[in-house]
């Protein structure tokens, strides 16, 4: 019973969030002006510049920022308790999340669509935004490593996921044709695509794939790692309208129907059978070696609080994707609230959804156990108990979500790694073409991947920095909103707050890896140890950069209201 309240509690709070909050940041302090001319009407190239429904643009927003990571880190974070979680999730997602998506959102498509290391130039100075692409690009490559790593031992360790998730591309293509080219009614398109996915995901539960070994050649892990990175090269030089678009809105409205389901199972297992918590709401006896909460609780959760990576998915893609200006707020505010559901998902699965308290225990042996696995476990219970769908069946519902959000992050992560390799380049005056920087992307990513051998273990050596490197880029795209809010003379303190927490809390945590890193003795990992310095010095230069940069635009007089409308490299008005 205790699991239906906080469900209900959860979605009560995230829906005065966005019904509330979102519409005073929109209309007050961000002033979201529906005249304004985006990019991508003003850019429309038809590869990366497509004006786009607010509903799709929200699909491929939510499922590129969502992941795996807010079933991950919740589903690591309930080794405090599910009380702490749930407060950061929901506090986080409502005056954090919210703020920090839509306003990173804003601020790219009022600068022409620039990413956020664009925007540290104009805003931070170019010493800055050298750092600041530094920052940005070691975090995309830990997510499209990582990812390969976490959709490859899906695969394998669900053989049942295997034709839902491969399944899901041409099911996708097919929409990005039947929207743009044949013009179908969309709510038609998406009833037919989701009806297509849901006898896939039947499909597969009825004919799981286990590859031979060898298959190739190659081991079934190292088949699936370079079968996922040939797939994210190709899509991220297609047409965003032919893949990316379609194929994550498609994965949005899969990802409601699956939240629906596992809600729905929770209400009536806690209504009907009394289901309630197998965890504690704050765990007093962690086991060994289980750091302090505060403040790594800050830095496990990140995707389904607050995150940084949303900051680089919101100015490298959907602001060129923006069809009218206050559609930020659906497609920025709400994408976070849905990412914040998908964690409060997450948090119930992983603790009244495991079985019995010994099977937690067992579980949530160390810091870091949990994980999908236990997402996919407890999600699993909880379908079966509340709605009776066969255990497998609903495991590889949930299998097939995560698989597919991962696939969807990787994919974007790669497009936007290939446009930060690009304004590198342009940077020192060597400028790269699509092609070119997108090999570069998979020569580095892959060479990385398989740094350790041939299994693929290399993807996570540097995984241990995400959610300090990720919180800290959060906070200095924080930084950017702030200045531009100052410059207009704006409530600047709805931005000012989340910088200085999130700051805060991820500069100490990168402080506390130091020192965990450096006692390894004869273990000490040397590059994690060099990069978690980089990272430190990177972050110092940068705040204090942005900080000098507040002050500045603290003592300006006030920017006009339309200076957003003058083309910062031409000069000129654009026009639609």
């Amino acid at each position: 019973m205790d699991s239906v309240i906080l469900l209900l509690v959860g979605l009560a709070i995230f829906a005065a969030g966005y019904l509330v909050y979102s519409r005073y940041l929109s209309r007050r302090v961000l002033r979201l002006d529906p005249a304004f001319t985006t990019p991508a009407h003003e850019k429309n190239d038809g590869v990366d510049h497509v004006p786009t429904n607010k509903f799709v643009l929200w699909g491929h927003h939510f499922t590129s920022v969502a992941g795996a990571a807010p079933i991950v880190g919740p589903a690591i974070a309930v080794i405090w308790g599910w009380l702490p979680a749930f407060l950061w999730v929901t506090i986080g997602t409502v005056f954090f999340a919210g703020m920090h998506d839509l306003g990173a959102l804003w601020a790219s498509e009022r600068n022409k669509g620039r990413s956020i290391g664009s925007l540290a130039a104009r805003y931070i100075g170019r010493r800055g935004s050298s750092v600041f692409l530094l920052v940005i690009a070691l975090l995309l490559l830990m997510v499209v490593a990582a990812f390969a790593v976490v959709i490859k031992d899906l695969l394998l360790a669900n053989p049942s996921a295997v034709i839902p998730a491969w399944g899901a591309i041409p099911v996708a293509a097919l929409i990005g044709i039947a929207v743009y080219k044949l013009r179908w009614n969309l709510l038609a398109v998406t009833i037919i695509g989701v009806v297509a996915l849901y006898g896939l995901i039947f499909l597969g539960d009825q004919v799981p794939v286990v590859l031979p070994d060898p298959i190739l050649g190659m081991s079934p892990a190292t088949f699936w790692i370079i079968a996922l990175f040939v797939y994210a090269g190709i899509a991220s030089l297609l047409p965003v309208w032919l893949l990316l678009q379609p194929r994550d809105y498609i994965n949005g409205v899969q990802l409601f129907v699956g939240l629906a389901i596992l809600f729905v199972g929770t209400l009536v297992a806690g209504l009907v059978f009394g289901n309630g918590f197998v965890a504690p709401a704050i765990n007093t006896a962690v086991p060994e070696g289980t750091p302090s909460i505060w403040p790594l609780l800050f830095v496990t959760i990140a995707c389904g609080a607050i995150s940084g990576f949303h900051g680089a998915v919101a100015s490298g893609t959907s602001s060129k994707q923006l069809d009218r200006e206050p559609d930020a707020r659906f497609v920025g505010y709400f994408g976070a609230v849905g990412e914040g559901m998908l964690a409060l998902g997450s948090i119930i699965a992983t603790t009244a959804g495991i079985s019995t308290v010994a099977r937690w225990e067992e579980i949530y042996s160390a810091f870091g156990a949990g994980g999908v696995n236990a997402f996919v476990e407890g999600g699993g219970n909880i379908i079966e108990m509340g709605l009776g769908l066969p255990q497998s069946l609903s495991a590889t519902v949930l299998a097939t979500m995560a698989v597919l959000f991962a696939a969807t992050t990787m994919d974007t992560g790669v497009r936007l790694l290939r446009f930060v390799f690009q304004e590198a380049g342009e940077a020192v005056g060597v400028r790269m073409n699509t092609i070119v920087s997108t090999i570069l992307v998979l020569i580095v990513s892959v060479g990385l991947v398989f740094s350790q051998g041939v299994d693929g273990s290399g993807g996570l050596t540097i995984w241990p920095l995400f959610g300090t490197t990720n919180q800290l880029l959060a906070s200095l795209t924080l930084i950017i909103v702030s200045i531009m809010l100052l410059r207009k003379r704006r409530n600047v303190f709805v931005a000012l707050v989340p910088l200085v927490v999130v700051f805060v809390a991820a500069f100490w945590a990168a402080i506390l890896q130091v020192g965990t890193f450096w006692n390894g003795g004869t273990d000490t990992n040397w590059l994690l140890l060099v990069l978690d310095v980089v990272i430190i010095v990177a972050a110092v230069w940068v705040a204090v950069e942005g900080l000098t940069a507040l002050r500045r635009a603290a003592r300006e007089d006030p920017e006009p209201e339309d200076a957003d409308l003058t083309d910062h490299v031409t000069g000129t008005v654009p026009t639609r």
